[in-house]
């Protein structure tokens, strides 16, 4: 297993959706993983995971426990975030549903399509070519997932699908996955944003 000196501390927003998988897969690479609910639990923080749910019940809940400026801030600072399915739509600087009520992070230089493939039952998974993983395809679970329509300049696409949809992305610190590699048992994802938040913990 990769060791990291120090130990990594990754916070998982944990107001609604998938948090807990992403919590202990964390913990089983070695870091320091903790749920986040309050602004006090992004103290001494050096990477934030957004996982997946219902982005407009997370976006909401982020406002109510006054998190949502909190994140913002910390992107500012440089702190890596990644968002994953819910989570990459709240980093979008743009969706298909704004003018809706949908509270954003708006800090990706990407724009993004709710529900891109259908509801619940049009969930589906595949094997994605990720060179920044390596070799070996990574397989990919979409539940109720997004799709990335655009990029800015400065974004770096990691996967699409054959037909080639963006289902992943990075832009610096961030990184934003369409689909729920916490329930892949496979770990590259996992270990790839720790290697982020490594290269620019200070």
């Amino acid at each position: 297993m990769e060791k990291y000196n120090p130990t990594p501390r990754i916070g998982v927003l944990a107001l609604q959706g998938d948090f807990e998988a992403h919590i202990k897969m964390l913990q089983g690479l070695g870091a320091d993983a903790q749920a986040v609910r309050l602004p006090k639990h992004l103290d001494e923080i050096d990477g934030i995971i957004l996982p997946g749910g219902e982005s407009t019940t997370i976006g909401k809940l982020m406002i109510a426990y006054d998190l949502h400026q909190v994140l913002q801030r910390k992107i500012r600072e440089g702190v890596p975030i990644w968002g994953t399915c819910a989570g990459l739509i709240l980093l979008a600087k743009e969706t298909d549903n704004a003018l809706a009520g949908q509270p954003l992070l708006a800090s990706m230089d990407i724009r993004v399509r709710r529900n891109a493939f259908g509801s619940q039952r049009e969930s589906f998974e595949t094997d994605l070519s990720v060179p920044a993983l390596g070799e070996a395809p990574f397989h990919a679970f979409f539940i109720r997932g997004p799709q990335v329509d655009q990029v800015g300049p400065e974004v770096e696409v990691l996967a699409t699908l054959d037909d080639g949809t963006i289902v992943a992305v990075r832009e610096g610190p961030l990184l934003g996955t369409a689909f729920h590699p916490e329930v892949s048992g496979d770990t590259r994802f996992h270990q790839y944003f720790l290697r982020i938040v490594q290269s620019v913990k200070r």
